[in-house]
């Protein structure tokens, strides 16, 4: 099962990167499907240490989709890594294994610590409509606009209906983001 989470990893420079991903949800293994190209990879392979973070904040998911945001936080525990202050739960993993298949990598994490900060709530279908809406986001340049702009239009009733303040904000966050890059 995949789960969506924010996957914190930090480059050999102190840098942190928060990227939203689904994440093969195992105990005491987890797997990570980084795109080759991303941070979240590169920051793996050098450091071979991240903080999986599970949080039903939907703003943080459409933030770190399509930018470089930073967020409250404070060290993990057990590995080099970041827990977001909002997280609901987290896990710390060790990277054991990378399978350097074309495009995606696939790897594989040991569980080296975890904690619980909260209760999650779960989400209600804007939570969700604005997942599906940051996952197109990052997808624009292959999906095309129109497509996703139609998308978007349908997440943006399923948010007006049944989401809350976080998930307006959040969409309202992804629709600036498809519309300046739809414009350039």
């Amino acid at each position: 099962m995949i789960i969506e989470s924010i996957v914190c990893t930090i480059d050999d420079q102190g840098r942190i990167n928060f990227a939203p991903m689904g994440v093969v949800w195992g105990e005491p293994i987890l797997i990570i499907r980084p795109f080759k190209t991303t941070t979240t990879y590169r920051n793996l392979i050098t450091t071979r240490q991240a903080v999986v973070n599970i949080t039903d904040n939907v703003l943080i998911f459409a933030r770190a989709a399509v930018s470089d945001a930073s967020f409250p936080h404070f060290p993990a525990p057990h590995v080099r890594g970041a827990v977001l202050e909002d997280a609901c739960s987290y896990r710390e993993v060790v990277v054991e294994a990378v399978d350097d298949v074309p495009e995606r990598a696939e790897v594989r994490c040991r569980v080296v610590g975890s904690g619980r900060l909260r209760d999650f709530l779960g989400f209600n279908r804007g939570k969700n409509a604005v997942i599906e809406a940051a996952i197109l986001a990052t997808r624009l340049d292959w999906i095309g606009s129109e497509r996703v702009k139609a998308a978007f239009r349908e997440y943006d009733e399923i948010v007006k209906k049944t989401g809350g303040e976080q998930e307006h904000e959040a969409m309202a966050y992804l629709w600036s983001y498809v519309s300046d890059k739809v414009t350039r």
